[in-house]
C-alpha cells in the first residue's frame, strides 16, 4: 500500500457503549493518514517568548503566523506492515511531538522530518487510541514548542488555521472557521471522542496530527478525520480540542498510557418515540439498553433494558434506568455524560448517577473504574 492512503470508514452505530469517549454520533472517515493532525503542543511557558499575531478577515497576519508556528510542525512518516505518512507539532523542548495514534499505529520504525530538513528517529514515548493521541520523542537540539490554547474559549464562526503535510506536500497552510463545538467522533465501534472541533479549514490524508490553530498562533485542536464520501476534504473537518490534549498527554509521558474514567453500560439517546413508549412527558436523557456482567454500573446496581420494542424499525431493549443527572451535571444526551466524564472524572472517583426508574427518580453510588481495552 501507498504510504499515507490508507483509508478506514467507520459507520454510526445506534446503541452505543460508554465511558469517557463512547458512543458516537458523527459519521467519519479516519485516515492514517486518516487526515494526519497535528496535537496540541503544551509549550514549556517559562522559557518561551509568544508573540501575538492577529488575524483578520483580510488575513493580514497570516504570513507572520506561519513564519512563527512553521518550525514547530513535522512531518512523520510511520513504517511498518501498513505504512502511513503525518503530521505533528513539538510539545516541548526536551523532543516530546505529538501527533495522532492513528498515524504510528501498528509501526515499527517511525522518522521525523524537520523544516531544517533534517530527520530523525522518533521513539513513541506513549499512545491512546481513546483520543487518537500519540507522543513521540526525538534527540534534537533547538527546538520551539507551540503554545496550547484554551479550547472552551473558542467559539463558532473564529478563524481556524491549519498547518500540515496533506499528500506529502510539507509545511501547507489552509484557512477557515470553527464551523462547530462539541462534536462526537467515533474512534471505534464501542467509543468515540467527545468535545471535537469542526472546521471549513481544508484538511487531507497527511495533516493527521497536525494543530488546528486560532489567530494567536496558539494549538486549539489536533486535525484527525473528515467526514467525506470522497476520501479527500469537503468541507467537514475535526479536530480533537486541545484541552483534551493537556488533560491526556503528561500522562502519556509520564506512565505511556491514559486511564479513562468508565461507567460500563450500553444506551442510546432518549428521542420522541421511546418517551412515547415508556410514557415520559418529555424526550431527555441516556437510557440503559445492557449493564453488562462484572462492570462499575453492574456492583452499584443499575439495571438494563427489560422489554423489547420496535423503535423506528430497530428492535430496543426498553425498561432500563434512564441517566438523567451525574453529580450536578444534568444528562439530556450521551453527549453530557461524556463531557462529564472527559473533563470532571477520574478513575477511582465515585460519583452519584441519578436515574428514572419506573417512573420515580433514584440515586446510585458508582465507582468509576478504567475503560476496557479498545478494538
Amino acid at each position: 500500500m501507498e504510504v499515507g492512503r490508507k483509508i478506514d470508514l467507520f459507520g454510526v452505530l445506534a446503541i452505543l457503549l460508554f465511558g469517557a469517549v463512547l458512543g458516537g454520533v458523527a459519521t467519519y472517515q479516519n485516515m492514517d493518514t486518516r487526515l494526519d493532525s497535528i496535537e496540541s503542543q503544551v509549550s514549556n511557558g517559562s522559557d518561551t517568548t509568544t508573540r501575538i499575531i492577529y488575524v483578520n478577515s483580510t488575513s493580514n497576519g497570516l504570513p507572520e503566523l506561519y513564519d512563527m508556528v512553521d518550525d514547530s510542525v513535522v512531518s512523520i512518516a510511520a513504517y511498518g506492515p501498513e505504512p502511513s505518512e503525518g503530521s505533528g507539532f513539538i510539545y516541548s523542548r526536551e523532543g516530546y511531538i505529538v501527533t495522532n495514534e492513528h498515524v504510528i499505529e501498528g509501526s515499527t520504525d517511525i522518522e521525523v522530518t524537520f523544516t531544517d530538513g533534517t530527520t530523525k528517529v522518533a521513539e513513541v514515548v506513549g499512545e491512546d487510541p481513546y483520543t487518537d493521541l500519540a507522543v513521540l520523542q526525538v534527540d534534537k537540539e533547538g527546538l520551539q514548542p507551540i503554545d496550547v490554547g484554551n479550547s472552551t474559549s473558542v467559539e463558532e464562526g473564529e478563524d481556524a488555521i491549519a498547518i500540515g503535510n496533506p499528500f506529502g506536500l510539507r509545511s501547507s497552510m489552509t484557512k477557515g472557521i470553527i464551523s462547530a463545538k462539541g462534536r462526537t467522533l467515533r474512534i471505534t465501534q464501542q467509543f468515540s471522542i467527545p468535545n471535537v472541533i469542526q472546521t471549513d479549514a481544508a484538511i487531507n490524508p497527511g495533516n493527521s496530527g497536525g494543530p488546528l490553530l486560532n489567530k494567536y498562533g496558539e494549538v486549539i485542536g489536533v486535525n484527525t478525520a473528515i467526514d467525506t464520501q470522497t476520501g479527500t476534504f469537503s468541507g467537514v473537518g475535526f479536530a480533537v480540542p486541545s484541552n483534551t490534549v493537556k488533560r491526556v498527554v503528561p500522562q502519556l509521558i509520564s506512565e505511556g498510557d491514559y486511564e479513562h474514567p468508565y461507567l460500563g453500560v450500553r444506551g442510546l439517546n432518549v428521542g420522541p418515540e421511546i418517551a412515547d413508549e415508556m410514557g415520559m412527558e418529555e424526550a431527555s436523557g441516556f437510557i440503559i439498553t445492557e449493564v453488562p456482567n462484572g462492570t462499575a454500573a453492574d456492583r452499584a446496581g443499575l439495571r438494563g433494558g427489560q422489554y423489547q420494542a420496535n423503535i423506528q424499525g430497530q428492535n430496543i431493549m426498553l425498561g432500563g434506568d434512564i441517566i438523567v443527572e451525574i453529580e450536578d451535571t444534568e444528562v439530556r444526551s450521551l453527549q453530557d455524560v461524556l463531557t462529564f466524564l472527559a473533563r470532571d472524572a477520574e478513575v477511582g472517583d465515585t460519583v452519584e448517577v441519578t436515574v428514572i426508574r419506573d417512573g420515580e427518580e433514584r440515586t446510585f453510588d458508582l465507582t468509576l473504574e478504567a475503560r476496557p481495552e479498545a478494538n
